[in-house]
């Protein structure tokens, strides 16, 4: 699962950086540096990448170059799809352009004899039982047809049998970084080379061990353990045994042992055979035998990532490993992007290997991450602080690796303490009792230039306080937390590149890094070799479906988009006793006056004829126009309840309780929006639509921005804004029998918050054949559980309101489900489905049992599949394929029922397509029929004039999802009313029992909880 980062759109005043005494507060962690919060919105990827720094929990993270992008910004802006704004500074942008334009581009020929027709006629045989994934039923024919590169190449099968083994390490050791050393040390001793291992194994540093011949058992490799960042003899015991800080402490690598040495002086490796892995089967799945089906190719699978990724992962590789399959390089990141706030964007490149019909491929992508900046530690945490207002130090520092300057060896920062070098005393051999700043002077002349800064913690089982201007940061260190909002918005700027440049560096740099191209060791030992060649797939081009409004038919055009000129909404909302809610934060250049500013009455003028012009029902003269005079931002109050408390207290004097509040922003302050979004979705039982005062006000594009807005004020009013021409033949599909659209979703905490931070479970569906509402259940869950725990009774939410706004219950559901991997497909046909059949059996009778029709689609974003048009009539003007694009051929599965559609216009960078996976399909759709189904219905996303990159419903979902966050939002950004922070330990059922307390009963209220609040 993707983890999902702050959006930041905009920038922050960082405050200065590091240097000066007193550059800490003693009583807080907080830094004294300005840093006002920037725009929210903004770009994330949703894992798979390099980066791990977002919240959203989707597993591996990372910026992989996509154009997802921030969802549609939720203050008013242009309602966009996931391209993100491009923000001022960053690296400069390259130029776009066709990849590998004027070459020839032949489809692979083992795609040229109609051998996967033959396969799919071959699988009508095989008999599948109502639990098995659906078989592919044929191929797509709708549509252009294109050549498309992608970004696989062909890896020859070796002839096998291949060796597994399995590894011990005596005494047991959990750092990795002492796994990689013990290995890298096993290598060098004559017994891994009397068992005639060298140059014929790969390996993962842990416990699997792949051969190419079968080696001697039983097997033991002894490990003299040596290591440069060992403490040196002479460095002093801990202060907790009335000693001096900056001592080695003991134990300190997982072993358990004591004493100086931080590890014992010799490691035995045990290796042990398992099993031998054929490669003859794996060939049988390849090319589609219809008995080889049920087969499990992941042994085989795992075994030649291991080989295929031995090269970056060794020590001649010099890759530094991030996640599973994600390498970056020193010596290509000489020069890394500086990100600000004590960080550096570097880029790499994943690897993957995956089947596809008659060739096993490797998926190669570019991808990038933030690592630390080498320097002083207290320097950098000083940057970090003043990036952010509410920014934590023990996000930055937590796991860091160290080099002290003063005995030069080196140390983990645990976390930062509490106290500070002049206010911890202790007893110091020879000087009495001392703090650590009198000590440090007296004991090695070093005057501290941040005495008030608190210690880090960089001892092993105990306690070892240091100060952190004494430690500097080891080079090569990817950063493992939450990137605060500026990171993520410079990150945007360095990894959004143009397909061209991306392939490039894939084809040349990335290949040559990960060994692929010059066929280094140990791949000849097994008979394993890399084409250097992308795969070239057909493809096609859907046709944009004909969107309808009340009045005017608007042309969509090549980007997928159209405009709201001389249109009416399809259904016209009503909007009458609202209100308008000026924030007032400090920001006088933006801000209106009050409620009597000239330029205020203009605006909402101007915004209410919009309103009217497009179709509404606006009622002017029971207008309400109310300020809220927000406190000042304090560390004290990190997440700005006091903010929230005034503005509640604006609203609640407003009578009579108005229906709508439109939000004026000061800024762009997430701690404001979300708890002004919980206020009013969970206590209030307000409908709100937010802006930014600079934006509205701003004469240039005004109409655009007014109309926008009206946008997500008609869904919210309860009206439609466009639907689907009948003329569409998705749509007279859809038509033929009432039929339910479904979008599911979970969100997960990232990292930084409190174990037993909640996971949050979404459920969205049509309500009618116009498929403009999608109103939606929200729950919490177990923490990082991915399968809905009250699926049934969200679908019975579902279904009532269906059944009221249709007078019928649905006679088909389609549900398009978010955010699950490929590993947990079955997983949603046995645990999810039944749960929802169940939903639908709740509305039998011992009369008419009800047994709706029901198709499951997965929709997966977290992949790295990128495609390349080969000429230039098929691609945008940035040489991105163009919208509607699909692909079932090629890459896809060999057996099972998938297509990924590229149905949005890319905004800026390599855009990425949507994998979709069908897991159970009841209504036998036909590949024409849902590929063009799910492209058309990404049309029908509400809060734009143009296609999303994610099939309507699951946006919804997603979205529903995101607002759930702002009700827990405090726990996600790590702080807990206890004071527990994601380092303090807080119990897993009291941060819990706490989200449920800030949770309530969610939007329940009898305005809100069947409408698109969360739009």
């Amino acid at each position: 699962m993707s983890q999902r980062g702050q959006r930041g759109r905009g920038g922050y005043d960082r405050g200065g950086g590091g240097g000066g005494r007193g550059g800490y507060s003693p009583a807080s962690s907080v830094s004294r540096g300005r840093g006002g919060p920037g725009p929210r919105g903004g770009y994330q990827d949703r894992g798979g990448g390099g980066y791990g720094g977002s919240d959203r929990g989707r597993g591996g993270g990372g910026y992989g170059g996509s154009d997802r992008g921030g969802r549609g910004f939720d203050r008013g802006g242009r309602g966009f799809d996931r391209g993100g704004g491009r923000g001022r500074g960053g690296p400069p942008r390259e130029q776009g352009g066709v990849f590998a334009a004027g070459q020839p581009a032949n489809i692979d020929s083992r795609l040229a004899n109609n051998s996967e027709d033959t396969l799919v006629a071959s699988l009508r045989s095989l008999t599948i039982r109502d639990t098995d994934l659906p078989t592919r039923p044929g191929y797509g024919t709708i549509g252009r047809p294109v050549k498309l590169r992608t970004n696989f190449f062909p890896v020859k099968v070796p002839k096998g049998p291949l060796f597994e083994y399995d590894v011990t390490i005596t005494p047991s050791v959990n750092l990795r970084r002492v796994r990689t050393r013990i290995f890298h040390l096993a290598e060098q001793t004559d017994e891994w080379g009397q068992a005639g291992m060298t140059n014929a194994v790969a390996h993962d540093y842990a416990s699997k061990l792949i051969a190419a011949r079968k080696l001697p058992q039983p097997l033991e490799i002894r490990v003299p353990f040596t290591e440069t960042d060992t403490a040196p003899p002479e460095e002093p015991p801990s202060p907790q045994q009335a000693k001096a800080p900056g001592k080695g402490g003991k134990g300190g690598k997982g072993d358990g042992k004591k004493g100086k040495k931080t590890g014992p002086q010799e490691y035995v490796l045990t290796i042990k055979f398992i099993q031998e892995l054929e490669t003859a089967s794996l060939l049988s799945y390849l090319n589609g035998s219809p008995q080889y089906r049920g087969y499990d190719i992941m042994p085989i699978v795992s075994a030649l990532n291991l080989i295929l990724m031995s090269h970056p992962n060794s020590a001649a590789g010099a890759g530094v490993m991030v996640g599973r399959n994600k390498f970056f390089f020193p010596s290509s990141n000489s020069d890394p992007f500086k990100l600000g706030g004590g960080l550096e964007a570097w880029k790499g490149f994943f690897t993957s290997v995956r089947p596809a019909h008659k060739q096993l491929m490797v998926n190669v992508n570019v991808c990038t991450t933030a690592f630390y900046s080498p320097g002083n530690l207290a320097v950098k945490v000083q940057e970090f602080m003043n990036a952010s207002f509410g920014a934590r130090a023990n996000a930055f520092v937590r796991g860091v690796r160290v080099k002290t300057t003063h005995l030069g060896y080196m140390k983990t920062v645990k976390k930062m303490e509490n106290v500070t070098a002049r206010q911890h005393k202790f007893k110091a051999e020879g000087l009495g009792e001392v703090t650590v700043e009198q000590y440090f002077k007296r004991k090695y002349n070093i005057t501290l230039q941040y005495p008030d800064m608190p210690l880090v913690d960089v001892g092993g089982q105990k306690q070892n306080l240091m100060p952190a201007e004494l430690c500097d940061i080891v080079p090569n260190q990817p950063f493992r937390g939450k990137l605060l909002d500026t990171h993520t918005a410079e990150m945007i700027k360095v990894a959004c590149k143009p397909p061209n440049v991306n392939a490039e560096a894939i084809v040349n740099r990335g290949l040559n890094e990960l060994g692929f191209r010059q066929g280094v060791h140990p791949f000849g030992a097994f008979g394993v070799s890399i084409g250097t060649e992308m795969a070239v797939v057909p493809g096609r081009i859907l046709p944009s479906p004909n969107i309808r409004y009340a009045v005017g038919a608007p042309e969509v055009d090549e980007r997928a988009s159209w405009n709201l000129r001389n249109v009416k909404f399809a259904t016209g909302g009503k909007l009458t006793n609202w209100a308008v809610l000026l924030i007032k934060d400090g920001n006088s250049r933006d801000e209106f006056a009050g409620p009597g500013d000239p330029q205020l009455a203009q605006i909402i003028q101007g915004f209410a004829d919009m309103c009217r012009k497009s179709g509404m029902t606006v009622d002017q003269a029971r207008l309400q126009i109310v300020e809220a005079v927000l406190p000042r931002k304090t560390p004290d109050d990190p997440t700005r309840k006091k903010a929230i408390g005034a503005i509640r207290t604006a609203l609640t004097n407003t009578r009579p309780k108005p229906t709508m509040a439109l939000v004026m922003l000061s800024n762009g302050d997430a701690h404001v929006y979300s708890g002004l979004k919980h206020l009013c979705d969970v206590y209030l039982d307000l409908a709100t639509v937010c802006v930014h005062a600079a934006k509205i006000r701003k004469e240039k594009g005004q109409l655009q921005y007014f109309a926008n807005v009206a946008l997500k004020v008609n869904m919210k009013m309860g009206g439609v804004n466009h639907t689907l021409d009948d003329r569409n033949s998705s749509f007279a599909w859809f038509k033929k029998e009432p039929t339910m659209l479904v979008g599911m979703d979970v969100t997960h905490p990232g990292v930084g918050t409190p174990k037993g931070t909640p996971s949050i479970a979404g459920v969205v569906a049509s309500v009618d054949a116009k498929l403009g509402q999608f109103p939606a259940s929200l729950r919490l869950q177990e923490s990082r559980k991915e399968m809905i725990t009250d699926l049934k009774e969200m679908m019975v939410e579902r279904l009532k309101v269906f059944k009221a706004k249709s007078n019928r219950l649905p006679a088909r559901v389609l549900v398009y489900r978010d955010g699950v991997s490929e590993g947990q497909l079955m997983t949603v046909v046995l645990e999810e489905m039944p749960e929802i059949k169940a939903a639908f059996s709740s509305f039998s009778t011992p009369q008419q049992p009800y047994r709706p029709k029901l198709t499951i689609v997965v929709c997966g974003k977290r992949h790295h599949t990128r495609f390349y048009p080969s000429e230039s009539q098929h691609a945008d003007r940035d040489g991105n394929p163009r919208p509607g694009t699909v692909v079932d051929r090629g890459i896809t599965a060999v057996y099972d029922y998938d297509f990924f559609l590229q149905a949005h216009g890319g905004l800026q960078g390599t855009t990425r397509p949507t994998h979709y996976y069908v897991v159970h399909d009841e209504m036998k759709l036909s590949p024409d029929v849902l590929q063009s189904l799910t492209n058309d219905v990404s049309f029908t996303f509400a809060r734009a004039t143009k296609a999303v990159s994610l099939v309507s419903p699951a946006y919804y979902a997603d979205l529903a999802c995101e607002r759930g966050r702002c009700y827990i939002h405090s726990l996600l950004q790590g702080i807990t009313d206890t004071g527990a922070t994601a380092s303090s330990g807080a119990g897993e059922e009291e941060v819990y029992r706490e989200a449920q307390k800030m949770w309530r009963n969610g939007v329940t209220g009898p305005f809100l909880k069947d409408t698109m609040f969360y739009l």
